[in-house]
């Protein structure tokens, strides 16, 4: 072939566009092209993916799909996050170290529930449990809400105030914690989606509802024949038996498979010692019968003492039918436990119709500090004795009122239950307190009484400050009354809900 013709192919094939180089850098161009693609392709994906991940993490599915609906209202799943924490931390609270007892770890939060089984239930997990209280209290609440909507029930200044008031002191209280702010504090404790704002939110409605439903509960009345006739029902069961008792228990041997039972013999055994100090204490004259009962264990070669204890009929063990049909203080007997391996030696010492009235008082608790045991040293004591006289004497040459005994409280008494309150406790009845503490309470104190007083339980010792605010109703009348409100007021709850029913949603997923 000529030059001339070779000149003339590579023209053509330049034109055809099928020349070696240009070949060669198309196809390099070709490759180039591929790569960027994939390249923006490969970016397209991850900026997408960081975008759901801040979606997500945004909130904004917790906060704006529907989880949850009952009559006309829609909940996210953030506002039920928020009602399963309470559900949670109420229990929690209310129990503390005895939530253990009852199989649930409140160490992780709300965090896990679902890999707790739930002793409460018949087949479920805490999680279970804890939304099943949740829709349970949703649908009550919108019930009310609804209710009090109709009847034109609002929130008062002074009930707003005091939620302004409430959130700007757990705002500081939660950075002193180590949160940043409420949102960090609500979003952590509460679940995703919750915030200062929805707590806030939640708050006032509970509020609401619970104005309502004590505004419902306080118009109840109730005539006194009326109360009568329901503390009467009680067939004393709501009456209070004191009485003392030795238990007599029958030797146990061990069998071949390591279990350990009485055998006839150490029952009988048991028995005879049972009857033989019986026969003791009816042989002794001490009037205290406490004493009588524990020369006649003493005079049984027993080195050993007998309780001493006040029980509400309901409570009573095995010898209720026995203490609850006894009007003689000094009456005893032996009666045998259920399983016929143990014998008690009971007597009994007086019944108390609950005819007195019940108190409200308010109080200082001065704890002493416990050692490296969990004992309470006399100079732990002396201490928190010499405390409690600095901080009365303070208050005495003060304004002395009850406004500022209870100021006092809120400030310095160690006392949980009540240092938010002024220590104050309402209604109290006769042996709910410590002895001393009780002593004080029903005593014949009129309103504006003041004394210190020792107290002592197996959490604690310390002294009590005490202040008598006055003497509330009837004891009986109170119980009735109580039971009462608390029957009928369910019933009108009861009836209000009929008509709601909690409809789950696809995003209830989220929730919990």
């Amino acid at each position: 072939m000529s030059a001339s013709t070779k000149k003339k192919q590579r023209l053509a094939a330049r034109e055809a566009g099928t020349d070696k180089k240009i070949l060669a850098a198309q196809k390099e161009a070709e490759l180039k092209a591929k790569s960027k693609r994939r390249w923006t392709l490969g970016t397209v994906g991850v900026i997408l993916l960081v975008a759901l991940i801040l979606f997500l993490n945004s909130g904004f599915l917790y906060k704006n799909t529907t989880a949850l609906s009952i009559g006309d209202a829609n909940y996210s799943p953030a506002e039920v996050n928020y009602q399963y924490a309470n559900q949670f931390f109420n229990l929690a609270n209310q129990y503390g170290s005895y939530a253990t007892m009852m199989g649930l770890d409140t160490s992780n939060g709300v965090s896990g529930l679902d890999e707790q089984d739930c002793p409460m239930l018949e087949e479920g997990t805490w999680k279970d449990y804890f939304m099943d209280q949740t829709m349970t209290a949703m649908t009550q609440m919108k019930a009310v809400e609804d209710y009090a909507k109709a009847e034109g029930i609002s929130l008062s200044e002074e009930d707003i105030a005091a939620l302004d008031a409430e959130f700007d002191s757990l705002d500081e209280a939660v950075k002193t914690q180590g949160y940043s702010n409420l949102n960090n504090f609500f979003g952590t404790n509460y679940g995703n989606g919750v915030n200062a704002k929805l707590a806030r939110e939640a708050s006032e409605l509970s509020t609401l509802v619970n104005r309502t439903v004590v505004g419902y509960t306080e118009a109840l009345d109730y005539s006194a024949e009326e109360l009568e006739a329901k503390y009467e029902s009680y067939e004393g069961e709501q009456d209070y038996y004191e009485y003392s008792y030795y238990y007599v228990a029958a030797e146990t041997f061990e069998d071949e498979e390591g279990n350990f039972s009485a055998t006839d013999e150490s029952k009988a055994e048991a028995e005879k010692t049972a009857n033989a100090i019986l026969a003791a204490y009816n042989e002794l004259e001490d009037e205290d019968v406490e004493a009588r009962l524990n020369a006649a264990i003493a005079q049984s070669g027993k080195d050993a003492k007998c309780t001493h204890t006040r029980t509400a009929g309901s409570s009573l063990g095995t010898y209720k039918e026995w203490i609850m049909s006894q009007t003689e203080a000094g009456a005893a007997t032996v009666i045998a436990n259920d399983a016929g391996s143990g014998f008690y030696v009971v007597a009994f010492m007086g019944h108390d119709e609950n005819d007195y009235n019940v108190v409200s008082v308010r109080h200082i608790l001065v704890q002493a500090a416990a050692d490296e045991n969990g004992q309470f040293t006399d100079e732990a004591k002396a201490e928190a004795k010499a405390k409690a006289e600095a901080l009365y004497e303070q208050w005495k040459s003060g304004e002395a009122t009850e406004e500022s005994f209870a100021a006092m409280a809120n400030e310095h008494s160690q006392d949980t239950g009540s240092n938010t309150n002024g220590g104050l406790y309402e209604n109290v009845m006769r042996g709910q307190m410590v002895e001393e503490f009780d002593q004080f309470c029903f005593e014949g104190h009129k309103a504006g009484d003041t004394a210190i007083v020792y107290g002592e339980s197996l959490s604690y010792a310390g002294y009590h400050i005490m202040y008598f605010v006055g003497e509330g109703e009837n004891c009986r009348d109170y119980i009735a009354r109580a039971d009462m409100t608390t029957a009928d007021t369910q019933a009108w709850i009861d009836e209000l809900v009929a008509g709601y029913e909690p409809v789950e949603k696809i995003w209830l997923k989220l929730a919990a």
